[in-house]
């Protein structure tokens, strides 16, 4: 009898060593996680206190009746890839060199996105005429966005706009992304030395400059293909910035955006997207292009084909499910309903 209490106490004693082998690495790897993961909440409270641009318009935008909340409301942002950077200091002069209107379908977890070329003949509001797209900019943030919804009629809710440097920080800091590039070539780096990228074709790893160089390279092709690869390079951020690999550089990223980009985005909106970033293989991502022609007068403008216009139109107010095409945000929508029934078409 002694014996059998004896080995049922040494069973016991091994069992609890055997659980406390396993249970404390747990712990201490959950108390790091946890450390870590407040750390970065801290260090993005901070970024984004810093990085924050207030709109003369406030909290939301002139199509809508109340204020979004990207946690629970389908959202557009548009981002702004700015012509600038330190070493150019071009002041009033910048110009936006890539415009990338996104909208966010918070039940589905989709993206869908559309390139607007940069020499895009439309309607500028502040400046009352048309003009080049990227010309808004000369009146201001608040004055490109204003242009975009004038072209899609759709609300937008967000901005991101970010220079040279907070593209190059940024892909730096998630130590490179995966691009398949399509043609052999070269082009300046962001300091303006000519030639001094070099990339060749195929898949591979590029770091800042080169990714910069790729998104910025007009003498390939067209200003529509220029749009394509800057999705391209959009989305594999995205992929990269979502992986497991690279939960250990986020405090990387955070310090690249902090310095060098601005938002109207107040952190707690920022955190509520991090449904979409857990999403993984499950975020569909989609991209559009506007069509149109060359036109010369004798200034070159990309001429839009409207036809094209109020497919994507159409497309995006459906994805924000707006007016006719849904129940979500139908009362933070203005003066919507009219034209997204006028153009409720198939996009191919």
């Amino acid at each position: 009898m002694a014996i059998n209490q004896r080995q049922v106490i040494k069973k016991k004693r091994r069992r609890r060593r055997i659980l406390l082998w396993i249970l404390v690495p747990l712990l201490v790897l959950g108390t790091g996680i946890g450390l870590y993961a407040t750390y970065l909440v801290n260090k993005a409270a901070s970024a984004a206190q810093t990085s924050q641009e207030g709109l003369e318009r406030g909290d939301k935008s002139e199509k809508r009746e109340q204020a979004v909340n990207p946690k629970h409301d389908n959202i557009s942002i548009l981002f702004m890839g700015v012509d600038d950077s330190q070493k150019r200091e071009m002041g009033n002069a910048t110009r936006t060199d890539a415009l990338i209107l996104a909208t966010l379908n918070e039940k589905e977890k989709s993206i869908k996105m559309v390139s607007i070329p940069r020499d895009s003949l439309v309607y500028i509001p502040s400046m009352d005429k048309e003009d080049k797209i990227n010309h808004a900019y000369y009146r201001g943030t608040e004055s490109t966005i204003q242009t975009v919804e004038e072209l899609f009629d759709i609300p937008v809710d967000y901005f991101v706009k970010m220079n040279f440097e907070a593209f190059i920080d940024v892909v730096e800091a998630l130590d490179g992304i995966y691009v398949d590039v399509p043609i052999t070539f070269s082009e300046m780096d962001s300091r303006d030395r000519k030639n001094a990228i070099q990339l060749e074709e195929g898949f591979q790893l590029l770091n800042g400059e080169e990714a910069l160089a790729l998104a910025r390279t007009r003498k390939l092709d067209s200003d529509i293909e220029r749009g394509k690869r800057q999705q391209i390079i959009m989305k594999s951020i995205i992929s990269r910035a979502a992986s497991l690999q690279s939960l250990s550089k986020y405090g990387n990223v955070i310090d690249a955006l902090g310095d060098n980009i601005t938002t109207n985005f107040k952190f707690g909106e920022l955190i509520a997207l991090h449904d979409y970033a857990i999403s993984g293989e499950r975020l569909g991502i989609e991209s559009f292009h506007l069509k149109g022609s060359d036109l010369w007068t004798p200034t070159y403008y990309y001429q839009l084909d409207q036809e094209s216009v109020q497919e994507i139109s159409a497309t995006l107010q459906e994805h924000l499910r707006l007016g006719v095409y849904g129940e979500r945000n139908d009362s933070s929508l203005v003066n919507n309903t009219d034209v997204a029934a006028d153009t409720e078409t198939e996009t191919p």
